[in-house]
């Protein structure tokens, strides 16, 4: 058996902090390097499809909470819209399990507005036919941290696997609030902070082993304990906050990290380490990843991605508003039955 050489702790997580007015940005994602890694992985469209895998299932959960809102919305914000992934998932047939005529999500929203960076990647399903079947236009921003939108301008904001690679998270929020209408809601979802958390560790452990030492090669994400204070702060009510893990096999940590780089996920830290990673690590990542993390029986390798998706609603007139603490009529320890437990 292997000896593994003791792993170096890293923060696996951001942490964000209201900043003073004025102050820097704290970047900790290259911009550039960002848009490029989504361009060139758009231009090999074969491979980009066959890898949409992970944000296509990502889209159709985010949109089946919007079965829960029953309105009508005429404009709509899709926010870091990829390859328009949400708009292929508003279009599905059957959307919801318990209604089996309910016809498409699409036929509630009036009027899609898709945005995304990279042109190559927003418009590489065009063609397709989904987009026949609602009203959807696409537009191209410099970066997402700006958006180039008036108050009051949307019915809805929803955006799916863009917003980890944004800096300042806590403005952008605040920017999203500012664009959507009074009593309108935001949805979205980020890759949390123990994503890919089996080739985090395997990696630190290859470098330590290899080379001595230890450089960051996937990129820090948000903790879900973050994410309901900084949908606070920017000013949205009636907050929903859950977490689900989607674990994919994959052969080996080479298909994974291809996959990554077709994805246009792959790391993207501002000052990452340039070039690919060298033989050695590689062939001892596969190993270490194999030895920590592979099923007894299993002939492939599990990687965890872990989703966050949030709801916030901007504050309006006449919107539901949570009772105040103590105006309950009911005893807790009258539905625990008088609060006394006993020991098994």
């Amino acid at each position: 058996m292997r000896r593994l050489p003791r792993a170096v702790s890293l923060p696996l997580r951001r942490s964000f902090a209201s900043q003073a007015p004025g102050s820097p940005v704290w970047e900790v994602f290259n911009r550039q390097t960002k848009h490029l890694q989504k361009d060139r992985a758009a231009r090999n469209v074969e491979q980009s499809r066959q890898t949409d895998y992970i944000k296509d299932e990502v889209a159709l959960r985010l949109c089946e909470r919007l079965l829960d809102i029953k309105r009508h919305f005429p404009r709509v914000l899709d926010l870091g819209a990829n390859s328009c992934n949400i708009a292929r998932a508003l279009t599905e047939p059957n959307p919801d399990p318990d209604d089996p005529s309910a016809p498409p999500l699409s036929t509630r929203i009036s009027e899609l507005t898709c945005v995304d960076t990279s042109e190559a990647l927003l418009h590489r399903d065009a063609d397709l036919p989904f987009n026949s079947e609602l009203s959807l236009t696409r537009n191209v921003i410099p970066d997402l941290e700006t958006l180039p939108y008036a108050p009051n301008s949307f019915d809805a904001v929803l955006s799916s696997l863009s917003i980890h690679w944004v800096n300042d998270l806590p403005s952008l929020l605040a920017q999203v609030n500012s664009i959507l209408k009074p009593d309108c809601p935001f949805i979205a979802a980020m890759f949390g902070g123990d994503t890919l958390f089996e080739l985090r560790t395997s990696l630190q452990l290859a470098d330590m082993e290899r080379r001595g030492g230890v450089s960051p090669h996937v990129s820090p994400l948000a903790d879900v304990r973050d994410v309901g204070g900084l949908l606070n702060k920017a000013g949205f009510k009636m907050l929903t906050v859950d977490v689900e893990d989607i674990v994919v096999e994959y052969p080996d940590t080479f298909a994974l990290m291809q996959d990554l780089q077709a994805m246009g996920e792959s790391n993207a830290i501002l000052h990452r380490e340039l070039g690919p990673l060298s033989r050695d690590v590689m062939l001892a990542n596969e190993a270490i990843y194999r030895q920590l993390h592979r099923e007894e029986g299993a002939r492939g390798i599990p990687a965890t991605f872990r989703l966050i998706y949030m709801i916030g609603w901007k504050e309006g007139e006449g919107q539901a508003q949570p009772l105040e603490r103590g105006s309950g009529e009911l005893n807790l320890k009258d539905l625990l039955g008088g609060g006394e437990f006993e020991r098994p």
